[in-house]
């Protein structure tokens, strides 16, 4: 897949396009992937992702803005993974914001990218002050000719699928909810990185996974499947958290004890499955306390494990 910064002056080729965030590529993400796809092998064309980096959210209320789904390198595999042949990363800024809905269509839709037929979710909105919509769209797509669709609503379990319901559920500690809306179990990817080798000096090294600036959208001790090590994912215990026992910086990370493994994974890009919590992050009033529960939350994990056979995922 081709990644591109920016949107171009005049496009190459024409293209059928979606525009969207699209974090965490949950079902309702799929779906409308799976109709990009298909359109564009129909018409022997690109399909095309237009996203936007950062979240308009984080752009105008930053302390208010959800917590993400997935990085943005999380989100450009997962959108490979469907089948998508090119991603514009649009930089949402003060530029953007104030956009006119006419010109988003005419400059970046019509010249930039040259749409000639567009995917958009039923709640789509656009432009400053959110002016463009659906109709505007039609109305476009007759004056310069493309086909405009609206994917409609996806439900699972009579629940809209959407980034939100899949962070609520993750919140309420709904592994196996969030798992239905997304389609998989949820995950975070990242590399391997040098901690400050506490969990060795306890008796359980893990592996550090870098989470940069970002906020998680659960946190505790969970169960864990870990692939991009081997062929076969490794068992383990994980805790996303700030690690309150430690360490006074209340920064997240996200660590991982992994079971029948001791090699070096350092620069390993590796994907944690969440399968299943344990209980909520604490803080111990010793290393040692934290060293015996560390011990149970293990035993914990084996034996979830040991209750599921089939289980690697």
């Amino acid at each position: 897949m081709q990644v591109h910064r920016g949107i171009p002056e005049h496009a190459d080729t024409p293209a059928v396009l979606t525009i969207g965030n699209f974090d965490g590529v949950h079902r309702g993400h799929q779906a409308l992937l799976s109709l990009l796809t298909g359109k564009a092998r129909a018409l022997g064309l690109p399909a095309v992702v237009l996203t936007f980096e950062p979240h308009p959210r984080e752009y105008f209320s930053p302390a208010d803005a959800p917590a993400r789904l997935a990085s943005l390198r999380e989100k450009l595999m997962l959108l490979q993974s469907a089948g998508v042949d090119r991603t514009y990363i649009c930089r949402f800024d003060a530029r953007l914001a104030s956009q006119s809905a006419q010109s988003f269509i005419d400059d970046t839709l019509v010249r930039g990218l040259g749409v000639r037929h567009l995917f958009i979710g039923d709640d789509f909105r656009f432009g400053a002050r959110r002016q463009g919509s659906f109709a505007m769209l039609q109305e476009a797509g007759v004056t310069h000719g493309f086909g405009v669709e609206s994917m409609p609503t996806l439900c699972v379990d009579d629940e809209r699928v959407s980034s939100s319901a899949v962070r609520n559920a993750l919140l309420e500690d709904d592994l196996g909810h969030a798992a239905r809306l997304l389609g998989r179990p949820y995950s975070i990817a990242g590399r391997v990185s040098h901690g400050d080798k506490l969990g060795r000096q306890l008796g359980f090294p893990t592996a550090n996974i870098q989470m940069k600036h970002r906020r998680p959208a659960l946190t505790g001790v969970y169960v864990v499947s870990v692939e991009g090590l081997a062929e076969e994912r490794i068992l383990g215990v994980a805790n996303i958290g700030v690690r309150p026992t430690a360490t006074a910086r209340g920064r997240a990370r996200l660590e991982v004890h992994l079971f029948e493994w001791s090699q070096n994974c350092y620069g390993a890009h590796i994907r944690v499955h969440f399968l299943h919590k344990l209980r909520s992050e604490q803080k111990f009033d010793s290393l040692d306390a934290l060293r015996t529960q560390i011990a149970l939350d293990s035993e914990a994990a084996r034996q979830w494990f040991a209750d599921r056979p089939a289980v690697r995922d």
